[in-house]
């Protein structure tokens, strides 16, 4: 019977702690979310393409960026790539993106309202035509978007001459019209298909104002694979933009060179090789996020 006392109060001695410990199971419980979440994307392209145009003369990109989210529904964030000087940036080789705007959610519907700025540290924007503006070569938009379950509607308005340009006529000569009112509209689906795999589309059409052919419709089709967080694309994009490079009967806009610098005169040094920067292309990448 002594024995038996003993043994009872060793096991209640031991047993206490485990019962006080679990006394509060609130303490257990997981801390409720804040209302500021940041996040990151990386990802590597064949080729980058900006509205259908290609961006790096056909060249790789690395690509990535942050954003900053808050639970009232208003964000900012920053996104980066490499491109070519020959796609409109003298003498600049990266592009700075930095954006910020508000989105609501209504069931199924969905709202964005903001504003960009792109900018090209190192380029040289007086040369893109009479008037144009001195210093880096920049694109200022705001724009207003809607989306409903896998599809997506959003319309861009520049607020200044579209990437520092200024207007051109059929051949090619700056007449000095400034493109502030350049619009474009954006159509994207994007469908998860399960097990990883997705499909998107896009049609988009750019309105450049007092630019001589400088308007022209783009489209996409693709797919995806998320593998362990690692997302791998393959998509097919093509434009009607006017890019040909020989047998054109008139200025040709698209038609890119390899690269673009200031010759010290006001001018234009340009590359030796050129390319129709809207030609059909398969772009492959791979991205993730965190």
């Amino acid at each position: 019977m002594k024995k038996s006392l003993i043994t009872l109060a060793l096991v209640s001695a031991f047993a206490a702690p485990v019962f006080a410990q679990s006394a509060d199971p609130s303490k257990n419980e997981a801390a409720p979310a804040g209302p500021h979440t940041l996040t990151g994307n990386i990802g590597l392209f064949s080729s980058y393409r900006f509205r259908g145009i290609d961006q790096t003369f056909g060249q790789p990109a690395l690509q990535g960026g942050f954003d900053y989210a808050h639970s009232s529904g208003f964000y900012l964030g920053n996104w980066n790539s490499n491109v070519s000087s020959g796609a409109g940036f003298p003498d600049g080789n990266l592009e700075m993106d930095f954006y910020g705007g508000y989105k609501a959610a209504f069931g199924d519907f969905g709202l964005d309202v903001g504003g960009i700025v792109y900018y090209y540290p190192g380029s040289e924007g007086k040369v893109l035509g009479t008037g144009a503006s001195d210093g880096a070569v920049t694109n200022k938009e705001i724009y207003l978007g809607a989306s409903w379950k896998f599809l997506s509607l959003k319309a861009f308005y520049s607020v200044d001459d579209y990437f520092s340009l200024r207007g051109w006529d059929s051949t090619g000569a700056s007449t000095g019209a400034k493109t502030k009112g350049t619009y474009y509209f954006d159509l994207s689906g994007n469908f998860d298909l399960g097990d990883g795999w997705g499909i998107n589309a896009h049609v988009g059409h750019l309105n450049l104002k007092n630019g001589y052919k400088g308007d022209y419709t783009d489209w996409k089709l693709g797919v995806t694979k998320d593998i362990s967080g690692w997302v791998l694309g393959a998509a097919y994009i093509g434009t009607d933009a006017a890019g040909k490079c020989s047998g054109a009967s008139d200025y040709q806009f698209y038609c890119f060179t390899n690269s673009n610098s200031e010759n010290g005169a006001g001018g234009i040094n340009f590359g030796t090789k050129s390319k129709d920067a809207g030609r059909d292309m398969l772009i492959l990448s791979v991205t993730k996020a965190f």
